[in-house]
């Protein structure tokens, strides 16, 4: 027993050592980002390339060599004709006096949002809109593939107004949920001309939630003094360290039913065909149930979706990618040395521990 608390012993004494590494290194990292270059780059992929990539390797390990041969020739002979037919319709266009943009092919925009509480992918999404909106037009789709389980309020305020924007635009919205559009999710995924949604999504939860723990009691306990000064009747009506009164109850209570009924409006506003009535009790569906309430339009994964996408159009994947300062570079591969030696110490203690006992 007395050797299993020794090795304990050391074994937390390296933890902590490491903890407080890391604790450090984010330190360090965070008091300098004031100082990094914010600026990123775009990345755009054409997921037309990916797919007939993958295909042609699927292709060249199951066909025999001739076969291949005469499929690859087969294809050659088949993009020459459909680039004479477009040429052809560009030509009959320009005669009908037609802009040359209406002969182009639709373009199919693919963006990805993958939500945390504050809504922080918002930063790179609204330079991925923006950019796609120098661009697109009526004729083609934006697709973006979203996970959220909400979050803050005005956060995912800020990011569905970024989605308002490609439909201010008339660029028809495709939403795909693949695990989860709940809350400031689906405030984000309801704006969509099209919601899909995998068969398990889980959709909904259109409610406003808030708590917080409250330490009054304890501070009275040891006679600690706590003072709140304010000035308006509802500066402060819930808080963590005073003496809540009913009052405040009562008000921040009304705050929260103000914000619900601005959450049903705008679910309404652009899905007018829904009982909000009976879908806004802050309850969330899986895909079919989903369907049953209205609250998409169809079951599909993501990459079934795209996948048929490619068939029709030029898919692209666009995303804004922020640079990172020297500092945090440090830090991440720092933090990523340190995890590996963490799972390393710990997996020895482990091994150690288990062949004596």
């Amino acid at each position: 027993m007395i050797e299993f608390l020794l090795e304990y012993g050391l074994f937390f004494a390296k933890v902590a050592t490491f903890v407080i590494a890391v604790i450090i290194i984010v330190v360090a990292v965070q008091s300098n980002q004031g100082a990094a270059d914010t600026s990123g780059r775009l990345e755009v992929k054409k997921l037309n390339d990916r797919f007939e990539q993958m295909e042609s390797s699927l292709r060249d390990v199951m066909l025999e060599p001739e076969a291949a041969k005469k499929w690859a020739k087969e294809q050659k002979e088949a993009e020459k004709v459909k680039a004479k037919e477009a040429k052809k319709l560009a030509k009959q266009d320009s005669k009908k006096g037609a802009d040359a943009s209406t002969a182009k092919s639709k373009n199919i925009y693919v963006l990805d949002f993958d939500g945390d509480m504050k809504a922080s992918a918002v930063e790179n999404f609204r330079e991925e809109i923006s950019t796609l909106l120098t661009m697109a037009s009526s004729s083609d789709e934006v697709v973006v593939r979203l996970e959220s389980p909400g979050g803050m309020v005005h956060s995912y305020g800020l990011a569905s107004s970024q989605l308002a924007r490609i439909k201010s635009a008339g660029i028809p919205l495709t939403i795909c949920v693949d695990r989860v559009a709940a809350s400031g999710g689906y405030m984000m995924a309801c704006i969509a001309d099209k919601i899909l949604a995998a068969p398990f999504a889980v959709i909904g939860s259109i409610g406003v939630v808030a708590s917080l723990p409250n330490f009054n009691k304890v501070l009275k306990k040891f006679d600690v003094d706590y003072e709140l000064l304010t000035a308006g009747e509802y500066k402060r009506t819930l808080t963590m360290l005073g003496e809540n009164t009913e009052a405040g109850r009562k008000k921040f209570i009304q705050d929260l039913e103000q914000t619900h009924d601005l959450f049903k409006e705008f679910v309404s506003q652009y899905r007018p065909s829904l009982d909000i009535s009976a879908v806004a009790t802050g309850e969330t569906w899986y895909g079919q149930k989903a369907i049953e309430n209205q609250l998409i339009d169809g079951l599909s994964t993501s990459d079934e979706y795209i996948a048929q996408c490619v068939k029709d159009a030029s898919v692209y994947e666009i995303k804004f990618v922020q640079k990172k300062s020297w500092q945090e570079k440090i830090g991440l591969s720092a933090q990523a040395a340190i995890e590996n030696s963490l799972d390393k110490v710990f997996n020895k203690a482990l091994h150690d521990w288990t062949t004596r006992h």
